[in-house]
Formats: C-alpha cells, sequence, structure tokens
C-alpha cells in the first residue's frame, strides 16, 4: 500500500503545484482550463503508478469534485487551502487502501526504490510550492496593511529557497544549519524592518510559518522513508 500512496501522492502535488501555472488556477472557472487541469491530474496518476487502472478514472474525478466544490466558496484563505487537501489526501489514501497493489502491477514495478524516490520529490515539491501558496494564504489578511516595495516575486522566491534550503539541511543531518538561516535572514532583514512594527511583524510571522512547513515537512519526510524500500544511496558519514 505505501508505494502505491506514495506513487498517488507524488502524482498529486506535481498536478497541483508543478504542472498548474498562476493563469490555470485563475481561469480554472472556465471549463477548458478546468478540464486540462483534470487531464494533468489522470495523466500523472498513470505515469507515475505505471499503469491505466480505471481506478485512477474515479480518482480523477474524485478531483474535480473537489475542485469543483471550492470554487463555489465565496473566497480562498488558509482554512479552504486546508480542507482542499485534506478532502484530495483523503482520495488518495482510500485508493491505496482498496487497491493496494497498484502500484505493483505498474510497469515500474521492477524498480524497488522508485516509491523512496517518488516520497521524496512529493514532499520536496509539497515544501518548496504547496508551502508557498499556504502561507501567502495565511499572510494574505495582512498584505493589504504593509508597504511591500520589493522585487516582483521576491518574496515568492525567498520562501522557497529557505524552505528548500530547510529541507535538504534536514535531510542531509545537519538540522543545526537552520540556526545559521534564521540569522542570516534576520541580518539582511534588520535594516527593511526595524523602523515599521507592521513590516516586522509581518516579516516575522512569515518566516515562522515558512521554517515550520518546511521543518515538519522534512521531518515526515523521514518518517516516510523509514517504512519504504531503500533508495540504495551509501551512507559517507565516518
Amino acid at each position: 500500500m505505501i508505494e502505491t500512496l506514495a506513487a498517488l501522492v507524488l502524482a498529486h502535488v506535481a498536478a497541483d503545484f508543478l504542472l498548474q501555472p498562476d493563469r490555470m488556477v485563475a481561469g480554472k472557472r472556465k471549463p477548458l482550463w478546468f478540464a486540462a487541469h483534470i487531464a494533468i491530474v489522470l495523466a500523472t496518476a498513470c505515469a507515475t503508478t505505471g499503469t491505466l487502472h480505471p481506478a485512477l478514472l474515479a480518482l480523477a474525478f474524485a478531483h474535480a469534485v473537489i475542485d469543483a466544490g471550492k470554487l463555489v466558496l465565496p473566497r480562498q484563505n488558509a482554512a479552504s487551502f486546508a480542507l482542499d487537501q485534506v478532502a484530495h489526501g483523503a482520495t488518495l489514501i482510500a485508493t491505496a487502501t482498496f487497491l493496494p497493489g497498484l502500484f505493483a502491477s505498474g510497469l515500474w514495478s521492477a524498480q524497488p526504490a522508485l516509491p523512496a524516490l517518488f516520497a521524496l520529490a512529493a514532499v520536496a515539491i509539497w515544501t518548496v510550492r504547496a508551502g508557498g501558496h499556504a502561507i501567502g494564504l495565511l499572510m494574505a489578511p495582512w498584505t493589504a496593511l504593509i508597504r511591500l516595495d520589493g522585487l516582483p516575486n521576491g518574496g515568492r522566491a525567498i520562501g522557497q529557497l529557505e524552505r528548500g534550503l530547510i529541507f535538504l539541511m534536514i535531510l542531509g543531518g545537519l538540522p543545526e544549519g537552520i540556526g545559521f538561516l534564521i540569522a542570516a535572514k534576520s541580518v539582511l532583514r534588520f535594516g527593511t524592518v526595524r523602523e515599521e512594527a507592521k513590516l516586522s511583524e509581518y516579516v516575522i510571522i512569515g518566516t515562522l510559518a515558512s521554517f515550520a512547513w518546511a521543518m515538519l515537512a522534512a521531518y515526515a519526510t523521514l518518517a516516510a522513508l523509514q517504512a519504504l524500500p531503500p533508495l540504495g544511496i551509501p551512507d559517507f558519514s565516518p
């Protein structure tokens, strides 16, 4: 079951956060954009499981129902994002529970290290890309209250880089490097926020949320890798 779930989770995060550009999100109320997204959901599920099992059609249909339900909400916020992802996660778990051998019956069954790689890639995407979306929604109520004069999408790029670095540090066995990252960001931001309380608090909240997201994702990855076949990467530690 865990191999199938890893494949399905990678398919989901790739379809939702890697292969869904901003213009697709903005145009999802249009039938063609919506259909294109669901087609990508189905294609990624088939690609990661290595099979064309009819259950994947049902999974794509469930994804469409959940997304359609989200579109009727008056506005998107952190709570609606969490509810949406929980609903999608439930469909993935249900599919893996009822069809635990889905991955084993697919084209990639002879590659035992793939599920662990899938899990690693899935959480990396979730950490960097989904984290940015979730934290953006979390910070939205305060964004209009401050003045942001930085580069276009500069904050998004900084967040993605810091979450990616934290993810790599923890998986590489160097969690102490997070303290250095916090110190470096504090020094670089000090001159910008020291004279404006609102901006200072905004940066602190966003930074703590970003760091917490990356740390939770990284430790969840370590736990998941324990339940999957090893990647076969040798341990070079002394």
